[in-house]
């Protein structure tokens, strides 16, 4: 399905809606957690094209701080609590979506249908049929939907798909990525069901998720710096959607958004004796058209690879290269006339979510193709999906690219989301 809708993004998408080339950018911040209030402070980089006119959020602690934050850089913004409301105002040209992931998928679409452009966290969706759909809405309403995979927009990730398709790596048969760290043995505890914290309302938190009584490590506000609600299973996909569609992401970057044949995943928790759902340690196996590509999750020993805690490495017959967010290496195999390059420390390859935010502002103007568009995030993010699907049911999963769709009929209801009432996903 995607192959399909992707003939009908053409250069240009412009709708004659969007104010003039000088005129700022009036955008509505939903979700200012983490990553909520990071694009933000991203998005006040750049006052001239751009105005933050609202902030929205369940939690009015957190609403109020990004209130604060919007002052401290120059603009007043209306506090909102129900998104509903951002959708609602026509003045409104475009909205950021930095929710946890369970949400994702519903606003953009509804965000498409109300005229506006979006940009949107990564991954880009819970499930497999989310991603479709929110393709399928970007295209219908001819909305600029960039996704939150800023690496592409740094240089050493730009390096590298530069240098990739050059051929100077040969014939590409492997790529491994991996993430290494070292978690706590009791990882995020296990709070007991509790009340409501006071100013948070939980039943629009929870959205289209299952209702269930409040846990403090579903939330995950408070908990640590990036919010443990990515370790349940209701609203995120654990270390392979969070890490694992970034590191995944450069490969697909680099050899023109082909999708995986097939995916086989194994992993569990080993180690960390928590309330938590998603693995500590993970290995995922994805046959490509033309190599094959593993991912490495392992959170219970920090030990590198290529002296790096995270990273993509391409395997070719001349050379292998690396790439991380701190740089680029082209590494000869042996005999191999290729020499060997380091992009690292450098000024102007380093910055990624500013040219990102940059890039995003400039399509909402020219109405072009955005780096990040959504259906490259969909890609990436439905094949790490795929890997926890195969994982959690204990099957290898055949991709059927026409159709969007696997070819095992034990695992094809797990693609497609089951809304809480009210909610319905609708394009």
């Amino acid at each position: 399905m995607l192959k399909g809708t992707a003939a009908a993004l053409t250069t240009s998408l412009f709708t004659g809606r969007v104010r003039g080339a000088n005129a700022r950018i009036a955008v509505a911040h939903i979700g200012l957690g983490a990553m909520g209030s990071s694009n933000l402070n991203h998005a006040m980089k750049f006052p001239d094209e751009v105005q933050p006119v609202a902030v929205c959020d369940v939690y009015k602690p957190t609403l109020d701080k990004a209130v604060a934050a919007a002052a401290k850089g120059g603009h007043t913004v209306k506090a909102v609590r129900d998104f509903r409301e951002v959708l609602a105002d026509k003045s409104i040209d475009a909205v950021c979506v930095s929710t946890p992931d369970h949400w994702h998928a519903y606003m953009t679409i509804e965000a498409c249908k109300a005229g506006k452009d979006v940009f949107v966290e990564k991954p880009a969706s819970v499930y497999v049929e989310e991603g479709r759909l929110m393709v399928e809405a970007a295209r219908k309403y001819k909305r600029v939907v960039q996704a939150g995979t800023m690496q592409r927009s740094g240089g050493y990730f730009r390096k590298a798909a530069e240098l990739v398709k050059s051929g100077i790596l040969g014939e590409v048969t492997f790529v491994h990525t991996w993430q290494s760290g070292m978690v706590k043995k009791q990882g995020w505890g296990r709070p007991t069901d509790g009340p409501v914290p006071e100013g948070l309302d939980w039943d629009l938190w929870l959205g289209p998720a299952r209702k269930v009584p409040f846990n403090l490590n579903r939330w995950g506000v408070g908990v640590t710096t990036f919010p443990t609600f990515r370790y349940f299973w209701d609203y995120a996909g654990g270390a392979m959607t969070d890490w694992g569609v970034h590191l995944i992401d450069p490969a697909h970057q680099c050899f023109d958004e082909v999708m995986p044949t097939a995916i086989s995943a194994m992993g569990s928790k080993f180690y960390v004796d928590d309330n938590t759902e998603t693995p500590d340690s993970m290995m995922a196996t994805f046959h490509y058209p033309k190599f094959l590509l593993t991912y490495e999750s392992r959170t219970a020993n920090p030990m590198p690879m290529f002296g790096q805690g995270a990273a993509t490495s391409i395997h070719g017959t001349e050379a292998t290269l690396v790439v991380r967010r701190g740089g680029c290496y082209l590494i000869p195999n042996n005999n191999s006339k290729v020499e060997a390059l380091t992009f690292e420390k450098d000024a102007a390859m380093n910055p990624m979510n500013e040219p990102h935010w940059k890039n995003f502002i400039d399509c909402i103007k020219s109405r072009e193709k955005p780096t990040s568009d959504i259906e490259t995030c969909v890609r990436s993010s439905t094949a790490c999906i795929l890997a926890n699907l195969s994982m959690r049911y204990q099957t290898r999963l055949d991709w059927d690219e026409k159709n969007w769709t696997v070819k095992q009929e034990s695992v094809k209801p797990y693609l497609k989301p089951k809304y809480r009432a009210p909610w319905k996903l609708e394009v």
